[in-house]
């Protein structure tokens, strides 16, 4: 019979090894989504198209606030953890006018 601590232990560590993983998906993808929104930032540069694009960014929150419904994450998370995104992004695009 397995000790209930030791159980509790090699759980803990396959959870915390799970996490590690999907950590690193999410820098990951991070790093894939600002190349693209680095080249959108240029284009907006070379073409003067304003940095923001606000009915995009809406669109945005409310698609993503749907998937997160849908993934059982909390909405207002997911349109927080976005906002972050998308001003980050601005002050990307904004850094390419200058």
């Amino acid at each position: 019979m397995t000790n209930p601590v030791t159980q509790a232990a090699t759980l803990l560590k396959e959870h915390r090894e799970s996490i590690d993983r999907l950590d690193a998906i999410l820098v990951y993808t991070l790093g894939e989504r600002f190349k693209h929104t680095q080249a959108v930032g240029k284009l907006k540069a070379a073409h003067d198209l304003p940095p923001s694009d606000p009915s995009r960014e809406a669109a945005q929150i409310a698609r993503l606030e749907d998937l997160a419904k849908e993934a059982d994450l909390d909405p207002d998370f997911a349109k927080a953890f976005l906002n972050f995104i998308i001003q980050e992004v601005i002050r990307h695009h904004r850094k390419h006018q200058e």
